[in-house]
């Protein structure tokens, strides 16, 4: 379990401080009211020493590992440099509103033959990949996939940031502060399903968003894979527009549905209202 102590945090899963100089002093007393979440856009060794090098004007509170280990950098009430020029909600200017969560993440992939690669060239087998669309974008693109123990590490995090400093009430993505520049955490981190347990309808931290129960197929035809991605097995014929389906489980944009065979499907040719 993690604990936020003098604006620290620890917990079996936290590894050894290692601190970063390049802060701009602390919060001012109100201002602090925001977490924002990143994508490092590469590994986690060169990721760590991108943020520690005092000749890189780059910084965040805490880097979270594949394995959902937390390394803090800078203590919360401090000002950290992970949101450049950004604006949202009618002010600019976000490192002095928040606290930066960076994700060990590669971001957007290329296709290159049966692997998928980054721009730092590391290659991705399909399993760890996922297609989707940018909530800034209007075509699919292929996305490297965060693990489910970044996804809890994260809301764990951000749970205890919420109890440590009651005045944060906004959960934003650098893409959303930084349109057009940024584009992390991307379509593979749950963005939408983390704010809404954690700050949606009154919900408590550990409560679940609510799946819908039924849709309705959008599309001419809609292709049913057998895993959450656009190169999984084809394991039936594609489903007519206008077909009903139960919704049994959700995953990066994919929903896996049941009608006459169970599969999954991309999410945004289905109806659920």
């Amino acid at each position: 379990m993690l604990q936020i102590k003098d604006y620290l945090i620890s917990g079996d899963n936290v590894r050894k401080m290692v601190k970063s100089t390049k802060t701009s002093g602390e919060f001012a007393k109100g201002d602090l009211d925001t977490i924002v979440i990143h994508y490092t856009a590469g590994p986690y060794q060169s990721s760590l020493n991108t943020l520690v090098n005092p000749k890189v004007k780059a910084s965040a509170h805490v880097l979270i590992d594949r394995d959902g280990s937390i390394t803090q950098l800078i203590p919360f009430n401090e000002i950290a440099w992970h949101a450049g020029e950004s604006s949202y909600g009618g002010r600019s200017g976000y490192n002095k509103y928040s606290i930066g969560i960076e994700i060990v993440n590669s971001g957007p992939l290329t296709k290159s033959g049966n692997v998928y690669r980054s721009w730092f060239g590391a290659a991705y087998n399909p399993s760890d990949v996922i297609e989707a669309i940018h909530r800034n974008q209007s075509t699919p693109k292929y996305w490297h996939v965060y693990t489910a123990e970044q996804i809890e590490t994260v809301r764990e995090l951000c749970a205890q940031l919420m109890e440590a400093y009651p005045q944060i009430n906004q959960i934003l993505g650098h893409e959303e502060i930084a349109p057009g520049r940024k584009t992390d955490p991307g379509p593979a981190f749950p963005l939408d399903t983390l704010r809404e347990q954690l700050l949606g309808n009154g919900r408590s931290s550990n409560e679940a968003a609510k799946l819908p129960d039924l849709g309705r197929v959008v599309a001419k035809t809609l292709n049913i894979r057998s895993t959450p991605t656009s190169d999984g097995d084809l394991i039936a014929k594609p489903l007519s527009k206008g077909t009903s389906v139960s919704i049994v489980q959700e995953q990066n944009g994919w929903y896996k549905v049941r009608t006459s065979i169970e599969g999954w499907v991309y999410g945004k040719y289905i109806d659920v209202n």
